[in-house]
């Protein structure tokens, strides 16, 4: 069984057309997400108490354009993710990631963001590598290194007030990165990220 994106995973979405990338990422990529959907389900629901549920996207809505990244998600919901904090593996053209956080779609963003306003000092025990989504269907994150706690507040005060606002946390592997040498090394860091970012879903 295979789990680690190599650069044939990442240039699928360099590949032109809706049928000719879903067609490639349905051969290289899916069968990654699935993979990592088995592992990850069990190990989050291990690492919670909670059962959770993998969701592998399968871009099923898309007629003319092709998607720019791919991903499979978490949550304790079998039926979708989307309303709720979720951890979430995926990749663009240029690099992978594994997050978790709310997007607009959650209907418990306000107090989710409150909760995270509350104790903003748990962003300082993360890594400073680790990087902030403000908007999951863009690649752009920034480092929390680059972040004062000012931005972090402004981020989630947008979450919380703002319809479209979102807010995800996490790690980002770059092609050749040494997490991506082999499965076994992703699989280990994959699972520290998660041990990592467990105390968020903790405060929901």
């Amino acid at each position: 069984m295979k789990y680690t994106f190599t650069q044939t995973d990442f240039d699928v979405f360099n590949i032109d057309g809706l049928e000719n990338r879903m067609a490639a990422l349905i051969q290289h990529t899916r069968p990654k997400l699935e993979a990592l959907g088995e592992h990850f389900s069990r190990y989050v629901t291990e690492m919670t108490g909670d059962e959770t549920f993998a969701h592998v996207a399968k871009h099923a809505r898309r007629t003319t354009n092709p998607p720019d990244d791919t991903w499979v998600a978490f949550s304790t919901n079998p039926r979708g993710y989307k309303m709720m904090p979720h951890f979430q593996i995926g990749l663009y053209n240029n690099h992978a990631f594994c997050m978790y956080g709310i997007i607009y779609e959650s209907k418990d963003k306000q107090r989710l963001a409150e909760n995270w306003l509350k104790n903003i000092e748990k962003f300082d025990k993360l890594p400073q590598n680790y990087e902030i989504s403000l908007d999951h269907m863009k690649p752009e994150k920034t480092p929390l290194s680059a972040l004062k706690e000012d931005d972090l507040k402004k981020g989630l005060i947008r979450l919380r007030d703002v319809k479209k606002g979102e807010f995800l946390v996490g790690k980002v592997y770059k092609p050749g990165d040494k997490e991506l040498s082999s499965d076994s090394v992703f699989i280990e860091d994959l699972e520290q990220v998660m041990e990592n970012l467990v105390q968020f879903y903790h405060q929901n």
